[in-house]
């Protein structure tokens, strides 16, 4: 049976998988992830090398033959090859179980975000110690900051601390559309400079988190219709109500720090302006008006709610939006009164 791999050992093991491994399943709920992992393998295993990356359609995967054959090659100009499968499935078992016990350098790399715990695949792939099974799940804190800098990094381009923090802390759920947000930001950078927190909020302040962030700022501040508009205006950009839940929920995080600051004898500018990751400059007195209608109880009660509505989009038969846009309401109407 492969061993568990250790969390510890992902990023070496990406850069540079073992000869004896054939076969890679990457699994989990975050399909940017799942995608983004699965070209790092790619990348290790054949670099630019097209003559080493092969990418067999569904039907092609399906044939225990082809596929052994292809993981058993040995190509021209040296090296290993790599074969690529999007959108794993069940009906590939046998196919990968002839391609796990065949011989050959190459390696089958498998993304299966798809698949579920009880998968004949994954549990093929877990049992034979030439298979490993990578979980991606959606980054948190320190882990996604950095895999920030590491893709940063891989496109030339450098931030400051301040700007990682930001940058992860609007990351949202979307992997790929994280990855195009950050090509975006690196596209613009000074060449050799490191990117402030300034600069990443000006390149990339815009569309459904821009809307997000109108949307909760008047709903502390108890403008309803303005939230609603907002709010509304998210969702047909592309946010989802999960990312409103947890975007809600660091606001609110944030503003209770400022309103303990306060409470401790900091002014509300000093005390926004000592919030990590900065607030935007454009977002700054209205953060301080908000801070005049919620006390510091308010705001950790308030939290708790949040928590409480997360909960509720996985347990309840009420749509996600729905339970979303209340929320967002609710405090606007909370912040009114």
């Amino acid at each position: 049976m492969a061993a568990k791999l250790d969390p510890r050992r992902l990023t070496a093991f990406l850069a540079d998988p073992p000869e004896d491994c054939r076969v890679v399943l990457l699994v989990g709920d975050d399909a940017g992830l799942v995608n983004e992992r699965a070209g790092q393998l790619v990348r290790s295993v054949a670099g630019d090398d097209r003559i080493r990356i092969v990418e067999p359609g569904r039907e092609a995967a399906k044939d225990s033959g082809s596929l052994a054959g292809e993981a058993a090659s040995v190509p021209l100009t040296g090296g290993r090859v790599a074969i690529r499968l999007r959108d794993g499935r069940d009906a590939w078992a046998e196919p990968v179980r002839a391609a796990l016990a065949g011989r050959g350098p190459g390696l089958v790399i498998i993304e299966g975000a798809g698949l579920t715990g009880k998968s004949k695949l994954r549990a093929l792939v877990a049992a034979d110690a030439r298979g490993q099974v990578i979980e991606c799940y959606a980054e948190r804190g320190r882990d996604l900051v950095s895999s920030i800098q590491r893709i940063l990094s891989e496109l030339g381009a450098q931030a400051e601390p301040a700007a990682l923090d930001w940058l992860a802390d609007r990351a949202g759920e979307d992997r790929l559309a994280m990855r195009r947000s950050l090509e975006i930001l690196a596209l613009h950078a000074e060449p050799g400079a490191r990117i402030t927190a300034e600069e990443a909020m000006e390149m990339l302040g815009e569309g459904s988190m821009l809307g997000l962030d109108e949307a909760l700022l008047a709903a502390t501040l108890g403008e309803v219709s303005v939230a609603d508009r907002a709010i509304a205006k998210a969702f047909a950009e592309g946010a989802n109500p999960v990312q409103v839940l947890r975007a809600a929920l660091r606001h609110v995080q944030r503003l209770h720090l400022a309103a303990l600051a306060v409470a401790n004898g900091s002014s509300p500018a000093d005390a926004i302006g000592s919030l990590r990751p900065p607030v935007f400059w454009k977002a700054k007195a209205a953060m301080e008006r908000a801070l005049q209608r919620w006390s510091a109880g308010r705001l950790e009660a308030l939290g708790a709610a949040l928590l409480r509505a997360e909960r509720q989009t996985k347990s309840t038969g009420l749509p996600d939006e729905v339970i979303a846009r209340q929320v967002v309401l609710a405090m606007a109407r909370s912040a009114a009164r």
